[in-house]
C-alpha cells in the first residue's frame, strides 16, 4: 500500500472508528451491513467480498494499532475477506484525582535551582 492509499485508510478507518463510537444507529448498520457502512466513510471492497467487523478485542490482545488494521486490509485485498477491527466504545476514567495523585504529577516551581541573580526569591 502506498503512502497516500495508507493515509486515505487511516482517515476513513478513523472516521468508522468514530461513528461507531458515538452513532448507535452507524454501530447497527456495521453489524447488519458492514460493507455498505465502511462505503459510507470510503472504506470500499470489492463485490462478493467478505467483510468481518471484530468488535471484541480480546483483553490479551495488545491490539497490534494501526500497522496491524493496514495490514489486515491490504490481506483482505489478496484473500477477498477484509478484517476489521472496531473495538467498543472506549471507556474513559472520569474519577477524581487525590491530593497524592496532583502532586506526585505536578510541575511547579523550586527555589533550588536558583540563577544565582539578586532577586526576592534568593535572599
Amino acid at each position: 500500500m502506498e503512502l497516500t492509499e495508507q493515509e486515505e485508510f487511516v482517515t476513513a478507518y478513523t472516521k468508522v472508528l468514530v461513528s461507531a463510537w458515538t452513532d448507535q444507529e452507524y454501530a447497527g448498520r456495521l453489524e447488519s451491513d458492514p460493507a455498505q457502512a465502511l462505503a459510507e466513510h470510503g472504506l470500499t471492497v470489492p463485490e462478493g467480498a467478505e467483510v468481518v467487523v471484530t468488535r471484541v478485542i480480546p483483553e490479551d490482545s495488545s491490539g497490534g494499532g494501526v500497522e496491524v488494521a493496514v495490514g489486515k486490509w491490504e490481506a483482505g485485498k489478496i484473500s477477498g475477506t477484509f478484517v476489521l477491527s472496531v473495538p467498543a466504545t472506549p471507556q474513559v476514567d472520569l474519577s477524581e484525582l487525590s491530593e497524592d495523585d496532583l502532586l506526585s504529577i505536578s510541575g511547579g516551581w523550586s527555589i533550588s535551582h536558583c540563577c544565582c541573580t539578586p532577586c526576592c526569591c534568593c535572599a
